[in-house]
């Protein structure tokens, strides 16, 4: 049975030391002292090995399950994780700089988990590198994060002190999990104390969905950026999704856009079915693509796909002048799933076209794609878009 946090604090020590297992060879092990390490156990060569990944509370449960998974990585290409461990701290010490360790954090560690590390590294090169750089990893004190940090809040963005505060978090996570210091010195700066993130309810209604689409399309913005907002609406992907579409997976003779794995925000693949709308705009990205294997290569590139926040800046500049209230990219997601709801479709169709894991039992035990409803869905849902955009034929109109 999986572990959880509550049930980690709760284990209680004993006379004598006993392991308690999580998942796929995860261990916890009890000490009668009262500590507790994470092992994890594998096979190579038909024998059996252990790691180990670090001590708990200061490698939590997610840390360690991620750990785990690394090592389950290198056992399936034929590596010992016990020798790459000691290969890694021969190849670090003391003295290693956080500016040399920032390259192998970004390169084992983010690069693993997503495909594009433009947003990370930004706050690397940019924040942190330039007050810690030149320090070693193990003499950076709390002073040291709590000053890169406030920098942000002392300018009014508690958000981005938020975001820099979550890469170092990581970042001595994985020094503690390298063995360069013992405890995280982030840790004393807890998020809340940080940044709150607000939740969100913004969902668009239909006379915001009409001035919202037909001032980005007679905006000034690339016309690249109006059909990406356009589809956006149509296919309830997120951003990243859409900006790192490779032509390869559209098939637009089936009207099927798959996304895969290392393009997922939940590590699953994923199948986008497309409206004749959404299928009309893909068309359209595709001659101005002009030859690149990207669906939105970047300015000036076609090996390079624009950053993320390059729509944020696109929509904002769209919506100057419309008096229509402030939203994110995020809430086009949101207020397609509002209107389904509304429009009559059940929850877990919805939830499977926003690439959502439905969560409790029914997530356990319902395994149905509902392809061919989500596909009906979709399409009603863009010429619902359609319908109450009374000059719809703008928005697929490559003269504006």
């Amino acid at each position: 049975m999986a572990l959880t946090e509550a049930s980690i604090k709760a284990l209680k020590p004993r006379d004598t030391r006993y392991s308690v297992t999580d998942e796929r060879g995860l261990i916890v092990e009890v000490f009668p002292t009262g500590g507790k390490l994470w092992h994890y156990r594998y096979r190579l060569n038909g024998k059996q090995h252990k790691v180990n990944l670090g001590r708990y509370p200061d490698m939590s449960l997610k840390l360690a399950r991620s750990q785990r998974d690394l090592a389950a990585m290198q056992v399936s290409l034929g590596k010992s994780p016990a020798e790459e461990k000691k290969k890694s701290r021969a190849a670090l010490s003391e003295s290693t700089t956080v500016r040399d360790f920032s390259d192998r954090y970004l390169r084992d560690i983010v690069a693993r988990d997503r495909k594009d590390i433009t947003l990370p590294k930004r706050y690397v090169d940019k924040s942190i590198l330039p007050a810690i750089g030149n320090k070693a990893v193990s003499e950076v004190t709390v002073e040291d994060v709590r000053a890169i940090i406030w920098e942000k809040k002392d300018h009014g963005r508690d958000a981005a002190a938020g975001a820099v505060r979550g890469v170092l978090k990581r970042m001595f996570d994985y020094a503690m999990t390298c063995g360069l210091i013992a405890t995280n010195p982030v840790l004393a700066l807890p998020m809340r104390h940080v940044h709150r993130a607000q939740s969100r309810d913004r969902a668009l209604d239909p006379i915001e969905i009409r001035l919202f689409l037909l001032a980005a399309m007679q905006s000034n913005i690339r016309r690249q950026f109006k059909l990406a907002l356009h589809l956006l609406l149509l296919t309830l992907v997120r951003k990243s999704e859409l900006f790192r579409a490779d032509w390869k997976d559209v098939d637009l003779e089936n009207g099927e856009w798959y996304i895969p794995v290392e393009n997922s925000k939940t590590r699953k693949p994923h199948t986008v079915y497309l409206s004749s709308q959404a299928t009309a705009a893909f068309l359209e990205l595709k001659k101005l693509a002009v030859g690149s294997n990207l669906v939105l290569p970047g300015r000036g590139t076609v090996t390079k796909p624009f950053a993320d926040n390059a729509i944020n800046s696109a929509l904002k500049t769209a919506l100057v002048g419309q008096g229509i209230p402030a939203f994110t990219i995020h809430d086009l997601r949101r207020t397609a799933a509002t209107r389904l709801h509304e429009m009559g479709w059940p929850s877990d169709i919805i939830e499977i076209a926003l690439n959502h894991t439905i969560p409790g039992v029914r997530g356990v035990y319902n395994r149905a794609k509902y392809s061919e409803q989500r596909r009906a869905m979709l399409q009603k849902w863009a010429d619902y878009i359609q319908s109450i955009s009374a000059e719809s034929s703008v928005l697929l109109t490559s003269s504006l």
